[in-house]
């Protein structure tokens, strides 16, 4: 199976210097490529393609040497590759009938990732295996860069790439062949609702807590967003202001991050089977704003909504949690959410009114009561069951 691993690098200042230049030089590249397609379009009607970049890299590295002849050929022609795959996106968006986004070009706070598609091809994780303390990472134009392993490395290397968080640099392998770590047989089987009071309720009645994180520091966020609102577009200030904005945010989403991997790793060591709904969390959190013709209704309410279902991250948990189950050997099963809220456990009978509140459940056929998102988790259980039982048969 495929694995990848996020460490923090711990760049010298003369290192953090020049992983600067190279993202710079990377967005730059990115840029002029994306200008490049637009102007032939325009101006002759010719639609560029990645392998023409490609060939072109030759030239632009001969012709600055100081500066794009510094980097990887391999990471340049990867950054090359991302916007082909741009471009891919927005005709397939095009050709969907959907809002298409034609390709943006980058400004220095929207692109903060380079990848060496090959390790050793420009990079080399664990450089100097023979140091007793330490584990490096060597990049072509940085040198051997420290970073802190806090975790073994399992399965063979495949591509790195190096990420800029605020005033952090982080580096990402991913990794091949990783080996499975399957856990003992339980016997147990679960349903899981996902939620904003509760992240996490199983069929079984057991609740995992939505800490939620962003609410936690939205009083923090709010004031560093005023004090950059008040500063001046190109000062140093307001370049510090951005940096504690950031940090706050990344901040949010670590915490988010570990409490997912939390969440999912107890589930997965207690069931062999887990059941969850199959969510369109895009859907689910699209605007309500509608048009000025047609505006939408309840906007504020849905806005709090949506804010809530993003700030418990449901997408990044069902993430985790599905390659922790492949990982653990356990099954993991989706399935469609419709009305399983609204449908009694016990008597199938499924009305509107059956849900009271957003935690209490009764049903107005046979009386049954329970805490509603329990009730959903059943519902979702045999829902999965059933689902399973019929593959198998089929």
């Amino acid at each position: 199976m495929r694995r990848s691993y996020t460490f923090l690098l711990r760049p010298t200042a003369r290192q953090a210097a020049a992983l600067t230049a190279c993202l710079e030089d990377h967005r730059q590249l990115y840029n002029a490529a994306l200008e490049h397609h637009r102007t032939a379009y325009a101006k002759a009607g010719v639609s560029i393609r990645y392998g023409d970049q490609s060939a072109d890299l030759k030239h632009i590295r001969s012709g600055d040497p100081g500066g794009q002849g510094r980097w990887s050929f391999s990471s340049q022609q990867a950054t090359l590759r991302r916007l082909d795959k741009a471009f891919a996106a927005f005709f397939d968006r095009v050709k969907a009938g959907r809002t298409p986004g034609f390709p943006r070009f980058k400004g220095r706070g929207r692109f903060d990732t380079v990848t060496w598609p090959k390790d050793g091809d420009g990079c080399r994780w664990d450089s100097q295996p023979e140091h007793p303390t330490a584990t490096l990472v060597r990049l072509q134009g940085v040198g051997h860069v420290r970073v802190h392993r806090h975790r073994p490395v399992k399965g063979r290397v495949k591509t790195i790439s190096v990420k800029r968080e605020g005033n952090r640099w982080y580096v990402i392998l991913s990794c091949d062949d990783v080996p499975a770590q399957p856990l003992p047989a339980t016997g147990a089987a679960a349903g899981i609702d996902l939620g904003v009071a509760s992240l996490v309720t199983t069929s079984d009645d057991e609740h995992l807590a939505n800490p939620r994180h962003l609410a936690a520091t939205a009083d923090r966020l709010a004031d560093a967003q005023r004090d950059l609102a008040r500063k001046k577009r190109g000062s140093q200030r307001r370049r510090k202001a951005v940096a504690r904005v950031a940090a706050l945010h990344a901040q949010v989403r670590r915490q988010r991050l570990d409490h997912a991997h939390k969440a999912a790793l107890a589930l997965v060591a207690a069931y062999d089977v887990i059941v969850h709904e199959d969510l369109r969390i895009a859907n689910m959190t699209r605007s309500a704003s509608g048009t000025i013709e047609r505006p939408g209704r309840n906007v504020a309410a849905k806005s709090g909504l949506n804010r809530s279902i993003l700030d418990a991250g449901w997408g990044v948990f069902l993430t985790i949690l599905s390659y922790k189950a492949e990982s653990a050997g356990r099954e993991l099963i989706a399935v469609n959410p419709a009305d399983t809220s609204r449908t009694c456990a016990r008597c199938g009978h499924c009305a509107k009114e059956n849900r009271l509140t957003q935690a209490a459940f009764r049903c107005t056929a046979c009386g049954h009561a329970a805490h509603a998102d329990v009730n959903a988790a059943v519902n979702i259980l045999r829902a999965g069951l059933a689902l399973r039982e019929a593959a198998e048969a089929a």
